[in-house]
């Protein structure tokens, strides 16, 4: 965008109606997925035409913007990031805001492609990324990612961390699925050094089945594993929701993630950007700005009214309700980003 200040100019951070200060974006670069996990997708999905994705220049320019507003994380997301054309490079790009400010590049994938991929997004400049990952079971992952091949992730995780990338695993706890895994899976990350992170399923768009019946309070989740472990609180951060312990037997950490029951909205720093360059303050909310045109425009100014529009009217906090019929937001979460 040929009109953005220049660098010696004062530029705003981004603050929210509340007073949070949001320096973290999480940038979704396509709503595809090679996998159809059934907690996250509807079987049959139909996704956006191509031509309405930000192109990858796109993608960085809005990034750099970002970073000049003072955002100090990216993590790339989708869907399954790795899947859209370009990647590498588009990694490449955002890598090279770390001489504007950018803290940390990061990405949320399946691990699927990262046999691929990995060296690449290392020599960007990126040091970790998370891996969902929610049984070791090869049956299981099939039935659950509805056809997906654990060796691939698997594979997927050895080559992250042969080319130097730390790895954590996010694994969605699902009662009556993987409830009887949790203190397997900590024990097979700790011998991989990797960290762990549970995450409460949450309700976004419309799934076959009802998500309250493989709903788990994480609490249940962490009584499992403090069966088996020691766990000590951390103040150990990343920018994102999860609250670590280490874990005495094995020496790495495991987080929780619980938006339904335990609420964290009043500390969050995020938005989250789709595909196509809708913003979202929250992610259990419709609450947008359409980005997409303005930056077609190349117009700076209305580019930072947008967002200011869009901080103003942030929600306070999440609208998730796992008993009620329908979904918080209509919206998959492939749609808006992990």
């Amino acid at each position: 965008m040929a009109t953005a200040p220049t660098a010696s100019a004062p530029i705003a951070g981004l603050i929210d109606g509340h007073g949070r200060r949001i320096d973290y974006v999480r940038l979704s670069v396509t709503d595809r997925c090679n996998f159809r996990c059934s907690y996250c997708m509807a079987e049959d999905m139909t996704f956006l035409p191509r031509r309405d994705l930000l192109t990858l220049e796109e993608l960085a320019e809005l990034g750099r913007h970002f970073v000049r507003r003072g955002v100090k994380r990216i993590r790339l997301t989708g869907g399954e990031p790795l899947v859209r054309r370009g990647i590498g490079e588009l990694a490449e790009a955002l890598g090279g805001l770390r001489d504007e400010g950018l803290a940390e590049l990061t990405m949320t994938t399946n691990g699927a492609a990262l046999p691929k991929f990995a060296r690449q997004l290392a020599a960007a400049g990126m040091r970790r990324t998370n891996v969902s990952l929610d049984t070791l079971d090869a049956g299981k992952f099939a039935a659950i990612t509805r056809g997906g091949e654990l060796a691939r992730v698997l594979a997927g995780i050895d080559a992250a961390r042969e080319a130097g990338l730390a790895v954590k695993i996010n694994m969605v706890a699902l009662k009556g699925v993987n409830d009887g895994e949790f203190a397997d899976m900590l024990a097979w990350c700790g011998a991989r050094g990797c960290d762990l992170s549970l995450i409460e399923t949450m309700p976004l768009g419309e799934v076959s089945g009802s998500r309250s019946d493989t709903y788990l309070p994480l609490a249940a989740a962490r009584a499992a594993l403090e069966a088996r472990y020691t766990l000590i609180p951390s103040t150990h951060r990343t920018g994102g929701p999860s609250r670590y312990c280490d874990v005495v037997e094995t020496g790495a950490r495991v987080g929780f993630i619980a938006p339904l029951s335990a609420n964290f909205c009043s500390s969050c720093n995020r938005i989250r950007v789709s595909a196509t360059g809708t913003v979202y303050g929250c992610l259990g909310h419709e609450q947008k700005v359409e980005l997409r045109e303005i930056m077609r425009m190349d117009d700076v100014e209305r580019l930072d009214r947008a967002l200011g529009s869009l901080l103003k009217g942030k929600p306070a906090r999440h609208d998730f309700d796992i008993a009620r019929a329908a979904p918080a937001v209509a919206r998959h979460m492939s749609v808006t980003g992990g």
